[in-house]
């Protein structure tokens, strides 16, 4: 049997899930455990036992009494495939990063909305386009600007009249 088969196995029973929530606050010894639960003593020497089996209690004899302290990490693996099968942490970090979004997009349309009187004070100091003056029309870097030598049609007919 694996190591997470036998812890699996261990905290199947309701009594020695509550050993462990008592060993998890402190160390303890089989009787201040004993005294937690309506059973016998033998029946908590069992219990404890099938913890100790399976790696999540041990126990250290001070004096004449054992006390058992809780493993956690021998709970590890068997958390971790749990969590693997809990759909709800695998999308964890896309929920936080959804919740950072919709955040940033209020953030940033809450600006859009109180920065418009901002911008219109900044244009309104800013000379208008009618104010500057024009700009000259680009020119093709391939052909300088040349004056048109043929004369347009109105100033063809006007050169005809006079002559």
């Amino acid at each position: 049997m694996s190591a997470m088969d036998a812890a699996a196995n261990a905290i199947a029973d309701p009594v020695r899930r509550r050993v462990l929530e008592a060993l998890a606050e402190q160390p303890l010894t089989a009787g201040e455990i004993a005294a937690l639960f309506p059973i016998s003593r033998p029946a908590v020497s069992r219990h404890l036992r099938v913890l100790r089996e399976s790696g999540l209690v041990t126990d250290q004899v001070v004096g004449r009494h054992r006390r058992y302290a809780i493993e956690p990490s021998v709970l590890r693996p068997l958390a971790r495939w749990i969590a693997a099968l809990d759909r709800a942490t695998r999308w964890e970090p896309n929920l936080d990063a959804l919740e950072t979004e919709v955040h940033r997009t209020r953030r940033d349309r809450q600006r859009a909305t109180t920065e418009p009187s901002r911008r219109s004070a900044i244009e309104s100091a800013r000379p208008s386009a009618a104010q500057s003056p024009p700009k000259p029309a680009a020119q093709s870097p391939r052909r300088p600007a040349v004056e048109s030598v043929r004369p347009s049609a109105v100033e063809a007919q006007s050169q005809e009249k006079s002559a």
